[in-house]
């Protein structure tokens, strides 16, 4: 298919102004054809009219946990401990192969609704998410969980390995799997150490949560005599491309270890505030010149899947924390949900709209009374924009949300399906 958006301004962070004003952006394919000039003999399949718009990359949610969408509101005012082993996992001992393909749709109807083209999953069932990302038109990638904490190890790494081959010896052009151990708590050094294998031999990446809580430090220490990612370290995982989600509680001597790796920390400022985990230091880790990503994480401990509500957060809570204005740029918090995002993911061809890029495009309205006046749209996208001014989602060149009317999915069906465990949820409670 063959896209021309017209009059449209773009976002363009590696420039001076970073926005390219009026221009033209042109899709061929799945890629971005060209910016600016373009051929005007050329029969488009569409043509948009981008005034009064700004075209930004789609944004990477680097990790978050797509089926917990059917716990949304089920558990509030925990702190992790108390939330994860109360409530979270007792509920999710009841769901379905079906219900986490259901609640991942839901999250994705979410993310196409609020500019997120790029998603990183760690949970289960990730059979059916894999279906529910090919039926969305959403780039995935996807991590199945695994622990040993409770027993079946071998059977839980198997399983997992199975879908990373798979998907490895037989490329989809927007879903990728990757390897996950759940975390150090809930993995012995046996499998976290198979992880390491696996990685190091295939070359595919390792996501894990690192340093979430203050417990998970402490309970570190005293049964490593380590801090997490010291212990980590120790086991040469540090060797392979670590996507760490959390790193809420990561130590300057931990910086200096990862400082030079391929380590790539995913701020969840939202989750970690709400289940008072405590404030990722930010500040010292963009000093060391570390690459940081950005996640909602799930919508059980978030509540929602919208990456614009990151961005604002990111940008602001570390001012206050460190008390300096100037320590996280509204510049710094789009660098993370978009080009730091992808290379955290190690997807090279997406995260800035660039000739040859992956057409990972959403369209902003500036017309809504928050936008007005333009001013600086650097700052107007971290401070004022929200989720509902995407007024188009494209993804590999494919429309999947136009004049907010999501194209690829039955959102009314996928609600209601939601709607039904939740019920289910509720009388077993």
């Amino acid at each position: 298919m063959n896209i021309l958006i017209k009059n449209i301004d773009i976002l363009d962070l590696s420039i001076d102004d970073k926005v390219i004003r009026n221009s033209n952006l042109v899709i061929v394919g799945d890629k971005i054809k060209s910016i600016g000039d373009y051929d005007k003999e050329v029969n488009y399949d569409k043509i948009i009219d981008g005034t009064n718009r700004l075209a930004m990359p789609g944004l990477v949610n680097a990790h978050s946990h797509l089926g917990m969408s059917v716990l949304r509101n089920y558990a509030d005012d925990y702190d992790l401990n108390v939330w994860l082993n109360d409530y979270v996992w007792p509920a999710e001992a009841k769901l379905t192969d079906e219900d986490i393909y259901w609640g991942s749709l839901l999250s994705m109807v979410e993310m196409i609704q609020t500019g997120t083209t790029t998603f990183c999953d760690m949970y289960f069932s990730m059979d059916k998410v894999a279906r529910a990302t090919d039926e969305s038109g959403l780039r995935g990638v996807l991590t199945r969980a695994i622990t040993d904490i409770g027993g079946g190890g071998d059977e839980k790494f198997n399983d997992m390995m199975d879908l990373v081959l798979e998907y490895k010896n037989n490329p989809h052009d927007r879903i990728k799997f990757y390897i996950s151990p759940h975390a150090i708590y809930t993995c012995s050094s046996e499998l976290l150490m198979k992880c390491r294998d696996a990685s190091l031999d295939l070359d595919i990446p390792i996501n894990i949560h690192m340093s979430e809580t203050l417990k998970e430090v402490k309970d570190s220490m005293a049964s490593n005599n380590m801090t997490p990612i010291e212990y980590i370290n120790s086991l040469g995982m540090l060797d392979a491309h670590i996507i760490a989600a959390h790193c809420t509680h990561i130590t300057d001597e931990e910086i200096e270890i990862v400082k030079d790796k391929n380590f790539y920390p995913i701020y969840n400022p939202t989750s970690n505030l709400k289940l008072a985990s405590g404030f990722t230091p930010i500040k010292k880790m963009l000093e060391s010149g570390m690459t940081i990503g950005l996640g909602t994480d799930g919508s059980s401990s978030n509540n929602n899947q919208n990456m614009f509500e990151e961005i604002h957060i990111s940008s602001i809570v570390n001012k206050a924390v460190e008390m300096n204005p100037k320590c996280i740029s509204a510049e710094d918090s789009l660098r993370f949900a978009t080009i730091n995002g992808a290379k955290a993911l190690r997807l090279d061809d997406i995260g800035e709209l660039k000739v040859g890029n992956k057409a990972d495009i959403v369209l902003i309205s500036l017309d809504s009374p928050h936008m007005v006046p333009r001013y600086n749209d650097v700052s107007s996208l971290a401070y004022s924009a929200q989720g509902s001014d995407v007024e188009t989602t494209i993804v590999n060149g494919e429309i999947l949300m136009e004049n907010r009317e999501v194209k690829t999915l039955d959102v009314e069906r996928i609600k209601y399906e939601v709607k039904k465990i939740s019920e289910k949820l509720m009388t077993s409670r």
